[in-house]
């Protein structure tokens, strides 16, 4: 166990979900029931038997394909407890909500949503990006109360990359500029399926975060 200061380390594994049927150009209609591929399950039973230590805490999204992934690792290990967190991903189109889409049909809508980057839209009623980041933080305050771990988080790449960016940038007010500097921060990095970003911390909800990523194996396809 890593010690810092004489205060044991909380480690923190966030891995973004195996390969979607949304990720490989099919369609969906509601964000939260997109299941995975044939090779999304392969991928989490690679990940699952990769995984280098017990974790002392297993918390997934309680969306379809987060649960989906996490569910090799959980029953590998059996008496490590499993918790829904909203570490859902991040879904602003309020207006596509319960039609049958796929990513290139959604993508002008996109970018018309990005370009117009106002952080208290809630289109449709969805989740703004003021929200998002406001998630954000709430989850690292939750992990922070955890004892040294590791936990493994099963959740989604705009949610992880969030993550990143609140730690790396520490944005204050929320506004125009920081939601398109999360924009440029979103397109300039890659969180691929299976594979994600180490926390630690020894100071609550204040994570430092690893520069090496998470990709215990080369996932199969």
């Amino acid at each position: 166990m890593c010690q810092r200061r004489g205060v044991a380390e909380l480690r923190v594994w966030l891995i973004r979900h195996g390969e979607s049927e949304s990720n490989v150009g099919g369609p969906s209609s509601s964000p939260g029931e997109t299941p995975l591929t044939a090779i999304g399950h392969r991928q989490a039973v690679q990940l699952a038997r990769a995984m280098p230590v017990p974790p002392e805490l297993i918390v997934t999204s309680p969306y379809r394909r987060a649960r989906q992934t996490a569910q090799p690792a959980a029953e590998r290990f059996p008496d490590t407890p499993r918790e829904v967190w909203p570490v859902q991903e991040f879904t602003y189109l309020g207006s596509l909500e319960g039609r049958s889409t796929t990513v290139q049909e959604r993508r002008p809508y996109v970018q018309a949503y990005w370009n117009r980057a106002d952080p208290e839209l809630r289109e449709g009623g969805a989740e703004s990006f003021t929200d998002l980041v406001g998630r954000v933080r709430t989850f690292l305050v939750r992990l922070g109360k955890n004892g040294p771990g590791p936990i493994i988080v099963f959740t989604h790449e705009v949610f992880i990359k969030c993550v990143m960016w609140v730690l790396l940038d520490q944005p204050g007010t929320i506004d125009r500029r920081a939601m398109l500097g999360f924009r440029g921060f979103h397109d300039g990095n890659t969180v691929a399926n299976c594979t994600g970003v180490e926390l630690r911390s020894t100071e609550g909800e204040r994570f430092d975060l690893l520069p090496n990523r998470v990709a215990w194996s080369p996932p199969p396809r």
